[in-house]
């Protein structure tokens, strides 16, 4: 049995709009709506194939649109599971009535608390730490903690993505979680004082502004950079000597951590099937893929890391509770405005 059928967003939707939620129900099938881009998943979806017999429909877009198309399917929505990345998204599709409340003895055991919904409606199982790197050439003394990034003494040394960035609003959502929103919002316009150019790009655009000159500081994702250290990265591998990193805030909350999760729709036809491919993403198998496919850190505790992602060195994670930190993110987009972060 294939690990994938192909079936279009189009058709899903027209088989849900035309009769009862039931028309998508297939024994011994799946249908996942995922926002995860990356080809190193099909790995995930043909070991679970192999494993249970079950068949995924895969169906592919961006967070946002895949969320509005599910309120839009309402009752009829075929779709079973929807995977994205970073916290505030989940919580969006929690917020839109998207997801459901599971019961999974599995799932409540191996994923961390801090890492799922507090209504088990969604569940992290890959992370990634969103941490300090800079120029060893430049910089003798990086910043050792995120609230260091708005001292002035790295003035016009400063890349970072721009405040449309779920990366970004999420780093603020965090900030204000464990520094409050006063402080967050003075955080936030020192950081846009000590820019070395407007925001612009995406994580690894700020790894090469290290490697290029145009900055002295970055902000980054730590699978942008782990992936440069396992294949080659266009301007970042050929140089990713020069470039030094800081697990920020180690002596007080610890780096902040970015999610990857998914839920069970709202009305999955599908719902045994489902719940049994959201437990497989938490097996130790699939734990082990998200490190060795993409470079990213398992959800769950103890999990062996490959051997990129071990080069990045251990470290304290933020234990804060993610699905606070979620309910933040308005708060922080409020912030990026009145500062002039763009």
């Amino acid at each position: 049995m294939s690990a994938r059928s192909t079936i279009s967003l189009t058709a899903l939707t027209a088989m849900a709009l035309g009769g009862a939620a039931s028309v998508a129900y297939a024994e011994g099938e799946v249908n996942l709506y995922s926002s995860r881009h990356y080809d190193t998943d099909e790995r995930l979806y043909s070991d679970f194939t192999e494993m249970t017999g079950i068949t995924i429909n895969r169906i592919e877009g961006k967070a946002d649109e895949l969320i509005a198309r599910m309120e839009a399917e309402g009752a009829n929505s075929p779709a079973d599971v929807l995977l994205t990345v970073d916290t505030s998204r989940l919580e969006r599709a929690k917020d839109a009535g998207v997801l459901q409340s599971i019961e999974s003895a599995v799932l409540e055991e191996r994923i961390p608390a801090n890492l799922q919904d507090s209504d088990n409606q969604w569940f992290g199982f890959s992370q990634r730490a969103r941490i300090v790197f800079y120029d060893k050439a430049d910089v003798t003394e990086p910043p050792v903690d995120y609230v260091s990034l708005a001292d002035p003494k790295y003035k016009g040394m400063v890349c970072h993505r721009s405040s449309s960035n779920v990366y970004s609003q999420t780093l603020l959502a965090a900030v204000i979680e464990n520094h409050g929103e006063e402080a967050a919002k003075a955080w936030a316009q020192g950081v846009v004082d000590n820019f070395a150019r407007e925001p612009e790009g995406g994580d690894t655009d700020q790894l090469r502004g290290l490697v290029s000159g145009q900055c002295d500081i970055s902000i980054s994702n730590t699978y942008y950079f782990a992936r440069a250290l396992r294949k080659d990265v266009s301007g970042v591998t050929a140089d990713v000597d020069k470039i030094g990193w800081v697990f920020p805030a180690q002596d007080a909350e610890g780096a902040h951590m970015n999610l990857s999760g998914g839920g069970v729709a709202a009305n999955a036809p599908n719902l045994e099937n489902a719940i049994k491919f959201m437990e497989y993403l938490a097996s130790d198998q699939a734990q082990q893929y998200f490190s060795a496919g993409n470079d990213e850190f398992p959800a769950v505790p103890d999990v062996a890391l490959s051997e990129s992602v071990s080069k990045l060195g251990e470290f304290k994670p933020d234990a804060v509770d993610l699905s606070k930190v979620a309910k933040n993110v308005p708060a922080a987009q409020k912030i990026f405005n009145e500062v002039g972060w763009k």
